[in-house]
């Protein structure tokens, strides 16, 4: 991993795996975490994208395993916003923002997702509530063309969202983020292969730590594993990397 000195690999690699874990554990891929880990260590904005995306595939898809088998999947509460997010992701991934304009649009974003892992954003289940499409489908479409620009899944947005409008219960949101976050992170990759016409070989390095961590989060995950003090000291570096990006 020629971007890192040998004394930061493995610091860097454990983060990863951690992050991996904890994202898995609850159904997300972790892109937002990865972005923010490797800001923090001073990637090029021209790997952070793809790289983000590439880790999202494996991690959400292992997560989507775990949480299917224990059958929280609900079909009819993904495919709304699926139809309208793949094909807005593509779009997004083919877009490349101004390095300035990305790093600030990130930045926000990872603000969410850091307040997302301190709990404000943990609403808790209501009684279901029947799905209004029109309003699943816009959703999922300004969800996508995010994920698709910014080089994450869409899942740390949509989870919060299926719980505040009672559309789903905490394990439920798990299974469709993480599919959501595999479907949206595939037409990303394939917007910006597109675009570019390459994607950087560092980006596959980092795919076995991910995996490891993935694999251990999407076990617990979707058990009763819970590990508050950990989200706090992850969501206080995803909040720090934010700070770095908006104000550099």
């Amino acid at each position: 991993m020629s971007l890192l000195s040998s004394e930061n690999i493995f610091l860097f690699s454990f983060a990863l795996i951690i992050i991996a874990f904890l994202y898995s554990s609850v159904g997300h891929g972790g892109a937002s975490g990865y972005l923010a880990l490797m800001s923090i260590f001073a990637f090029p904005v021209s790997i952070m994208k793809p790289s983000a995306l590439l880790l999202n595939l494996f991690v959400s898809s292992i997560s989507f395993i775990f949480y299917y088998r224990k059958n929280y999947f609900k079909p009819k509460l993904f495919y709304p916003f699926a139809i309208a997010s793949i094909p807005a992701a593509f779009i997004g991934g083919f877009i490349t923002l101004d390095n300035a304009i990305y790093k600030i649009v990130l930045g926000i974003v990872l603000v969410f997702a850091a307040l997302r892992l301190f709990g404000v954003f943990n609403f808790k289940e209501k009684e279901e509530v029947k799905i209004n499409l029109p309003f699943a489908l816009s959703i999922g479409f300004a969800i996508g063309l995010l994920s698709g620009m910014l080089g994450i899944g869409g899942g740390i947005i949509l989870s919060p969202i299926l719980l505040f409008l009672g559309w789903a219960s905490v394990k439920e949101s798990a299974a469709i983020s993480s599919l959501f976050i595999f479907v949206n992170s595939t037409a990303g990759m394939l917007g910006f292969f597109l675009g570019e016409k390459t994607i950087p070989i560092e980006s596959f390095y980092l795919v076995p730590i991910a995996v490891l961590g993935g694999m251990l989060g999407g076990f617990y995950g979707s058990g009763s594993f819970s590990n508050r003090t950990l989200k706090m000291v992850l969501g206080t570096v995803i909040l720090m990397a934010s700070i770095k990006l908006i104000f550099p």
